[in-house]
């Protein structure tokens, strides 16, 4: 196990080296002309352009300009030229609130998933399984953007003009420190705007996990062995089945924490990275965006690593497919 960890960790070194690499050369060196200049802004002036080509070293070889790319980003001292603030700081700013939104959301989805793939295969080929995957569909189709500008719309203020009081809150973000009662009352549409695609997706890949497994001989021996039913279903057939929908998981997890709720974060103004990274884009502010993609690409690169190594921990057969015999 210790050498399959070290060796995984080996490859996810490697792995962040080649991202950052990669997110440079986008940022700084393929889009051509001069890096000083999008970096800027919208309205530069010369004496802004030579301070920030000088800062970052565009005179110097490429190498020399990735080297201090690499050093104001995690030295912290990378700045927005369009508004003067520390590009680092004010991502930590929105990391809680991002954290918030994914952990509430990953909660959601993979609890409806389990719940709806489960009855779902159980009553394969009947009418509730017709239906259910006709709704699985149907939310793995809608755009996240459209749903949460419906749900705000509808139920955060249509629904409060016809009731009289909030029933939900038309976005916004209450600190959990403030009022834990109030973060979870504006938290609540934008966790289940986000969670329904997955839920959609979750729950057909875990109806189809369940229902392989099903013919697999040691459900067959469990049930020989004279288990009851509900027993073979949760403790052999749902735990296996399981694996492959945790995997899934822990990646969409760390792509959402990365900036993929960037839609969810704008259209609930939750003040996030996400959003953080979208109204960098509209201003083309390059620092912000440069430093939002190269951390969430290192956050999934790192999360799948220790997914990776905790997935060997839990079934020995993963090591030893990775040529890990030690015990």
């Amino acid at each position: 196990m210790a050498r399959f960890a070290i060796r995984r960790i080996g490859s996810m070194i490697l792995v962040l080296f080649a991202v950052s690499v990669l997110t440079f050369l986008i940022f700084n060196v393929i889009p051509n002309g001069d890096p000083a200049v999008r970096m800027a802004g919208k309205q530069p002036t010369a004496t802004q352009v030579e301070a920030i080509r000088e800062e970052w070293g565009f005179n110097e070889p490429i190498y020399t300009q990735y080297a201090k790319t690499m050093e104001n980003l995690f030295s912290g001292n990378m700045i927005s030229y369009f508004n003067q603030l520390n590009v680092v700081e004010e991502i930590w700013k929105g990391v809680p609130r991002t954290f918030a939104l994914a952990f509430g959301a990953a909660i959601i989805w993979m609890a409806f998933a389990m719940a709806l793939g489960l009855w779902s295969a159980m009553k394969a080929g009947g009418k509730s399984d017709t239906l259910l995957n006709v709704f699985a569909l149907i939310g793995i189709s809608m755009p996240v953007f459209w749903l949460g500008a419906l749900m705000n719309q509808y139920l955060g203020f249509e629904l409060t003009q016809v009731l009289g009081f909030e029933l939900f809150p038309n976005g916004g973000y209450v600190e959990f420190s403030n009022s834990p009662f109030e973060w979870f009352h504006h938290m609540l549409l934008p966790w289940f705007a986000l969670s329904i695609l997955f839920i959609g997706f979750y729950s057909r890949v875990l109806r189809a996990n369940i229902l392989e497994t099903m013919d697999e001989d040691y459900v067959r021996t469990a049930r020989a062995k004279g288990l009851s039913e509900r027993r073979v279903l949760i403790h052999h057939v749902l735990r296996n089945s399981m694996i492959s929908v945790v995997t899934l998981w822990g990646l969409d997890f760390a792509v959402v924490i990365g900036g993929g709720a960037i839609l969810t974060e704008t259209v609930f103004n939750l003040q996030g990275v996400g959003q953080y990274a979208a109204d960098a884009i509209g201003q083309l502010d390059q620092p912000p965006i440069m430093a939002v993609t190269m951390f969430g690409a290192f956050f999934v690169v790192f999360f799948n690593a220790v997914i990776d190594i905790v997935y060997a921990a839990l079934d020995p057969r993963i090591r030893l497919e990775a040529g890990d015999t030690a015990t």
